[in-house]
């Protein structure tokens, strides 16, 4: 199995973020999240893990700079290999708190996909609420997002926890404690589904 990594959004280069919006408010404190550097910190973390565990991944955007949604997908859709699945990772923002899961609509391998990642977040942080669509049987919520729309193998986009939530975004998304434990969440995520689902 290959796990293909993509960290949504741009990063910062010389100290400017490559995205606009996409960032916490100024919290009292002048401190600030900058999503796509959040997205790279957990993924470069989750390729470290990877690599330790001898886990073939492919990092579908290394750069910095902000690479668009055509060029990220036709990255993803040129692995030939069969067993591969793809994964987004997000913070979130509109008010809310908590953790969800996003698969393109209908039943697909991507919905067993994304309830292993809500399982495990539910291990990581079982305080912390997980916001689950239950209505078609499984926790993931559907949306029309490109990257988990026009990719052809099973894909799924995290959104994690609320950068507009000054409690999580403080604690959780800026903290070394809280990516680690973002992170090693989706790493477990990631084994098991190599195992029970594209290995089985």
């Amino acid at each position: 199995m290959i796990v293909l990594l993509d960290n949504g959004h741009g990063g910062l280069i010389n100290g400017e973020y490559q995205t606009s919006g996409k960032r916490s408010p100024i919290w009292q404190d002048g401190s600030q999240l900058f999503e796509g550097e959040f997205n790279r910190s957990i993924v470069a973390r989750i390729v470290e893990s990877l690599t330790a565990l001898q886990m073939p991944y492919i990092n579908i955007v290394p750069e910095t700079r902000d690479v668009t949604l055509s060029t990220r997908i036709k990255r993803a859709n040129d692995v030939t290999n069969k067993s591969c699945f793809y994964l987004s990772v997000h913070s979130n923002a509109g008010g809310g708190k908590g953790f969800e899961v996003f698969t393109s609509p209908g039943e697909t391998t991507s919905d067993k996909i994304a309830s292993i990642f809500g399982e495990e977040f539910n291990k990581t942080f079982p305080n912390r609420k997980l916001r689950a669509d239950y209505s078609d049987g499984d926790l993931d919520k559907e949306s029309s997002f490109a990257v988990i729309k026009k990719t052809r193998m099973p894909a799924v986009l995290t959104e994690n926890f609320f950068m507009d939530n000054e409690e999580e975004c403080k604690k959780l998304l800026m903290t070394r404690q809280g990516r680690d434990l973002i992170a090693d969440f989706h790493v477990n995520a990631i084994i098991r589904v190599g195992k029970e689902i594209l290995n089985s």
